[in-house]
């Protein structure tokens, strides 16, 4: 497998670190910015972002959505869906059928 070169960047924060990919997103700053609780918590750092970059930062809002669409946001895997049917369980709410 070729990969491309790890670059050395510098966030706007200062924080240096390597990437190989064009993705501008600092991993400092993306776990300092990770939830200690709740549901988003849970996610990975892409998830949490394609949630959030829909407007979605509650179990009410998700339950608006169904697994479908959440899927096709840029970001959201399969593996995210059990944890988010989890969260929405246990406050008695589901994805929208």
């Amino acid at each position: 497998m070729n990969t491309s070169p790890k670059t050395l960047r510098k966030c706007e924060k200062g924080h240096e670190y390597y990437k190989s990919s064009d993705c501008p997103t600092c991993p400092t700053c993306e776990q300092e910015r990770k939830p200690a609780t709740g549901f988003l918590s849970l996610l990975s750092a892409p998830a949490r972002r394609a949630l959030e970059n829909n407007g979605i930062t509650s179990l009410e809002q998700l339950s608006s959505f169904s697994e479908k669409d959440i899927l096709k946001f840029h970001g959201m895997g399969p593996a995210s869906l059990p944890k988010l049917r989890v969260a929405l369980d246990t406050e008695g709410l589901s994805f929208k059928k």
